[in-house]
């Protein structure tokens, strides 16, 4: 017998085959379980990160679709949550209406009876008024001391002359406001009553009702117009509610068309427009006023008087 030592054969040691075996799986399930406690750190720090984030978005304005996105976070120490701006509902229905402020009829106050008997003239040129025609100049006046002012009051008379309504309305005149020292045809004086009647006596018209100067005139070259009239108007336009501005445009009209060569007219019919040229200062009989001498683009008269 050798005394070498011989290498076992393994199948011949069928125990020692079964050790190695159970050591192999050890070591399979030792490393499973290094796999398994390396593996829930990892879990875990992914799962602690997942809850931050969703704390930080709870704690912030939501802006994705479907998010408010006019919240604003509140400063620091301010305790109030932002609330939204909200729209107020549409209103149905008309809107409210507001009444329009009444008519003035007459002025308040009085007027100077009298004043100095000398003029200021308007300084300004306007345009010419009128599509075709006798071109005529004009001047505006007004008396010191009557308390008014001659570029407004000229302002008013150039606007109503130059309205389509007034006498360039035939397309057979032209109207220009002038002012003075300018070549002119006539003047627009505004006078107190008493200037106004010896005015109106020099051109052999007296404007006097009751003994007291009451309407305004035309002279040869003038048109003068009452203080008191045009400040004040008269009672039966007052009693029927008309304006002072269509009183006003009628007076010009009135006198401006005695100077342009037109008479006294007469009320047409009952409840028909009074025509421009009837002395609507003294009485309106069954028509109703009317400043104008064109209306509808045709001219407006009524019978002689």
């Amino acid at each position: 017998m050798s005394d070498r030592r011989t290498r076992p054969n393994r199948r011949d040691h069928p125990t020692g085959a079964r050790s190695r075996s159970a050591h192999r799986r050890q070591r399979r399930v030792a490393s499973r379980t290094r796999r398994r406690q390396l593996r829930w750190p990892v879990l875990a720090a992914a799962l602690v990160t997942v809850l931050g984030l969703a704390a930080i978005g709870f704690a912030l304005p939501k802006v994705g679709v479907g998010g408010d996105r006019d919240a604003v976070a509140a400063p620091p120490g301010d305790t109030t949550a932002a609330t939204p701006s909200v729209e107020p509902p549409p209103t149905t229905g008309p809107p409210p209406t507001t009444a329009p402020p009444a008519p003035v009829l007459r002025l308040s106050g009085t007027a100077p009876s009298a004043g100095s008997g000398e003029f200021d003239f308007s300084t300004k040129q306007g345009k010419i008024a009128g599509r075709s025609g006798t071109l005529r100049r004009y001047r505006v006046a007004v008396e010191i001391g009557s308390e008014e002012d001659v570029e407004a009051f000229g302002d008013a008379v150039e606007k109503l002359l130059s309205d389509e309504r007034s006498w360039i309305g035939g397309g057979q005149l032209r109207l220009q406001r002038v002012p003075d020292q300018a070549g002119h045809d006539f003047t627009v004086y505004l006078a107190t009553a008493q200037t106004a009647a010896r005015m109106c006596q020099a051109g052999w018209v007296d404007i006097r009702v009751d003994g007291e100067p009451y309407t305004s005139c035309r002279a040869q070259g003038q048109a003068i117009i009452n203080l008191d009239r045009w400040r004040f108007s008269v009672d039966h336009y007052v009693s029927g509610e008309v304006p002072l501005d269509v009183y006003r445009a009628y007076v010009i009209n009135h006198e401006v068309g005695h100077e342009l060569g037109h008479g006294h007219e007469r009320c047409p019919g009952e409840g028909e427009p009074a025509p421009v040229m009837m002395p609507q200062t003294l009485f309106l009989d069954d028509c109703v006023a009317n400043p104008w001498p064109f209306l509808a683009g045709k001219q407006y008269s009524g019978p002689p008087l």
